[in-house]
């Protein structure tokens, strides 16, 4: 039972959107992932007797949406960093930043350099930076599926 509330790994899948309300995008963003969100959870709450097994392919499972405007700890930004192919994306999440250590460096100095929107499914290993729509969609419909018990 709680493996099918909770997944393989009794937690469910969290979401991550860094966002800065005063951004368009970061704003349009939300409003993708919220509208997701709502689908994957209107189609959990279908009639559970019913096949979806053509519907399960095509979407992911629920995920819990988790929406902040601070910047990153230093270890979720290393996680991120990771994420994204290591230091060489560390200009696209901290401005001006050259490499890890100087995205740390300069994340610690000044939150404001860090980059939103940016969204990160830390079960998978995954983040997307800035607002493209297909690669966020991609993300979310790429967790595993749960397995039927």
């Amino acid at each position: 039972m709680f493996k099918r509330l909770f997944g393989e790994n009794g937690a469910k899948n969290v979401v991550t959107l860094f966002h800065k309300p005063s951004s368009q995008a970061s704003t349009r963003v939300l409003t993708l992932l919220k509208q997701t969100h709502a689908q994957s959870v209107a189609h959990a709450t279908e009639d559970q007797a019913s096949s979806h097994n053509a519907q399960d392919k095509a979407e992911r499972t629920d995920f819990e949406l988790d929406v902040t405007e601070a910047p990153p700890t230093s270890d979720q930004l290393k996680n991120i960093l990771e994420y994204l192919g290591g230091s060489s994306a560390a200009g696209k999440v901290i401005s001006g930043a050259s490499d890890e250590s100087d995205a740390l460096r300069r994340l610690k100095a000044d939150g404001g350099a860090f980059q939103r929107p940016l969204v990160v499914d830390w079960n998978q290993g995954k983040a997307v930076t800035g607002e493209n729509e297909s690669e966020i969609l991609s993300l979310l419909r790429s967790a595993p599926k749960e397995t039927k018990a």
